[in-house]
């Protein structure tokens, strides 16, 4: 009972989010917006303030914002077709990018509540490693590598990582003087990575921790994109892919570990779905985005009825494939 409640706000936060970023642009470029839905089926709760009825409906699976004019013909001044391409492209990027800024905040929370954020400044220098070889001591700050200016712990670990252990050049603040360390990165056999031996002192800052997210959803951001793009090229294989049944055991098991696990786990599954959804799916997004590409440089819209089908066509697909990696997940969790 407990992983299902985590599992429906988890996926009421993703949904609420991305939502939310279809109708605050389709609000700001005054586009007529009937109804904001969380959730999908009958009708459990409803309010209507001006033009709009919010609701939340029976299914938590996902959530629509019906516009005036998306899906069809309309006269209406305020329609979403008669928006120019570029406020129309607005609004639908607007939904996936919320999902990354959602991310962004809940790594941040967790940055700022348990990890820090860790600085250039060293905690600790670990023993028989290269930097305490060469002196290099606690409370040391680094700041160049190379005499490149290092300015973020995450810079510094790459910058190490790339020497390939080669010899390093090391610019350091102790007290109130600067110091030259020469160190030789060398391999840590469980990471496969360069090394030199030294912890970072962490900061809880909300500057920091923003800094920090950022960075992290850029690198989630980065892998994600590879793993998709392995989908294509057959480089990943299918048994990767989990689907709601997945996401909910996967869930449960965060929410055993703790709410900060769950936190990042929805950061995880936020990124994902922005990226799926600016995919050039039809019914997702990133299809919608591509025939407004198209109007712009044909000078004429598509006929909305014909898109319609087109997105209606996709979303069936989808279904289906959804109905397949279900399936696989129900037989890989009881076979576990």
């Amino acid at each position: 009972m407990f992983t299902a409640l985590t599992a429906i706000l988890v996926f009421g936060l993703l949904v609420f989010f991305h939502e939310l970023g279809h109708f605050s642009i389709a609000k700001m470029v005054g586009i007529k917006v009937h109804e904001f839905a969380i959730g999908m089926g009958p009708r459990l709760l409803k309010y209507t303030k001006g033009e709009t009825d919010y609701s939340v409906r029976m299914l938590p699976i996902g959530g629509y914002v019906k516009m005036e004019g998306e899906d069809e013909n309309s006269d209406d001044l305020r329609s979403f077709s008669n928006k120019t391409v570029g406020e129309r492209i607005a609004v639908i990027f607007a939904g996936p990018f919320m999902n990354f800024i959602l991310a962004m905040i809940l790594f941040a929370i967790i940055f700022y509540n348990v990890a820090g954020t860790p600085t250039t400044t060293i905690e600790e220098v670990i023993e028989n490693s290269p930097a305490e070889s060469v002196g290099i001591q606690k409370n040391d700050e680094i700041i160049s590598i190379n005499n490149a200016a290092v300015n973020d712990w995450e810079q510094l670990v790459q910058k190490i990582n790339d020497s390939e252990g080669v010899t390093l050049k090391i610019g350091l603040v102790r007290g109130n003087e600067k110091i030259e360390k020469i160190v030789a990165p060398q391999i840590e056999e469980e990471t496969n990575r360069y090394m030199i031996g030294i912890v970072p002192h962490t900061e809880k800052s909300f500057t920091l921790a923003m800094r920090g997210s950022y960075l992290q959803t850029k690198m989630i951001f980065t892998e994600m994109f590879g793993f998709f793009r392995g989908l294509l090229t057959r480089q990943t294989t299918d048994a990767e892919v989990v689907g709601p049944v997945g996401i909910i055991s996967l869930v449960g098991q965060a929410s055993r570990d703790g709410l900060y696990n769950v936190l990042y786990l929805a950061g995880l599954i936020s990124i994902n779905l922005g990226i799926i959804n600016l995919l050039p799916i039809p019914a997702l997004d990133g299809s919608r985005i591509l025939f407004l590409v198209f109007e712009f440089f044909r000078g004429k819209p598509v006929d909305p009825e014909k898109e319609a089908m087109v997105h209606m066509v996709g979303l069936a697909l989808l279904m289906l494939l959804m109905i397949i990696i279900t399936y696989k997940d129900i037989l890989t969790i009881f076979s576990g």
